[in-house]
């Protein structure tokens, strides 16, 4: 189970370990919205993403033993940095499955926090499958992307910092919206949001060829997407909600937004241009869901997470054109 002490317990784990990123806000935005948009900058946490939260917490709770044969993680990229880094800071060798057709500054940054980098095929290779052949091969501990307790008690403690932030501009904000691709983040997030916040909503944003968690909180059981799409929202695109984080957030969510890709970029040249915040596809569909569904969020404080901003420069010049 995640509770809220696990996320506490985390949370003084990581104190000397992550950045407390700032909420940010440009009045001149809110003027112009007509509501109060607050901007949790994981993008500027270190490797670029929230994802060293979970990764650190994670390794931090294996024994000796299980440091010592190292671990393996598998991921697009914003995962990969995290685990390598988070390993790099504990002497953990890591190996990290990665798809060859990643953003270059996802490979070469896991390379560059001495990981073993391995590719793979996205489009004939299962990366899941690969990463556990290597765990049983070498003994290496599996570290996935969203589906462990530990990891998500790392994740949820970037809602924990939200709330303390709230608490101390004296704010009660009626939604935090959060990108979610397996559901590790706002599984965390909202566990720990609700704690301290309990009046708040939490809804999740997604890509909408990636709708996974929207139809799966409308059903009430997890539902795979379509098959045959692609999307500029790579960090988080998934098929199915996680087995262990849907239940979290079917109790937890009040809806998901699902956002085109070009309101993605529209967001993306918004934070860039107003708050002067570079954030990759994946990490802005937060904004985009605010910024998209204006009208029924006047007069409202919105919290939208940003949860990564490694972005390869060309892709980011060419969509800021």
């Amino acid at each position: 189970m995640l509770t809220f002490d696990m996320i506490a317990q985390a949370a003084e784990r990581l104190r000397d370990v992550v950045i407390r990123t700032p909420l940010l806000e440009s009045p001149l935005l809110n003027n112009a919205l007509g509501f109060r948009l607050l901007i949790k900058s994981e993008c500027l946490q270190k490797t670029g993403s929230f994802k060293i939260r979970g990764a650190y917490n994670k390794i931090a709770s294996l024994d000796e033993g299980q440091r010592k044969a190292g671990v393996v993680a598998y991921s697009s990229g914003n995962h990969a940095q995290g685990v390598a880094a988070a390993a790099s800071a504990m002497g953990v060798a890591a190996k990290i499955v990665m798809p060859s057709d990643a953003p270059r500054i996802k490979l070469d940054n896991t390379a560059q926090w001495g990981a073993e980098v391995i590719t793979y095929d996205r489009q004939t290779g299962d990366r899941a499958e690969i990463a556990r052949d290597i765990a049983e091969k070498t003994g290496a501990t599996l570290v996935p992307p969203y589906d462990d307790y530990h990891l998500m008690a790392g994740q949820g403690t970037a809602g924990l910092e939200i709330a303390e932030q709230l608490d101390a501009l004296g704010v009660q904000a009626d939604k935090v919206i959060c990108p979610v691709g397996g559901g590790g983040l706002i599984a965390g997030l909202s566990t720990a949001m609700l704690a301290r916040h309990a009046d708040t909503e939490i809804w999740a944003a997604e890509p909408r060829n990636f709708d996974d968690t929207k139809r799966s909180l409308a059903a009430g059981t997890a539902l795979s997407i379509e098959p045959g799409h692609s999307s500029i929202c790579d960090s988080i695109v998934t098929a199915r909600p996680g087995k262990l984080t849907f239940p979290i957030n079917l109790k937890t969510l009040s809806g998901c937004y699902s956002v085109h890709e070009p309101d993605v970029v529209a967001a993306m040249r918004v934070l860039f241009t107003e708050l002067k915040v570079v954030a990759e596809p994946g990490g802005a569909v937060s904004v985009a869901a605010a910024l998209s569904n204006n009208d029924a969020l006047q007069g409202q404080t919105i919290v939208a997470l940003v949860s990564g901003g490694n972005v390869d420069m060309d892709s980011f010049l060419e969509w800021m054109a």
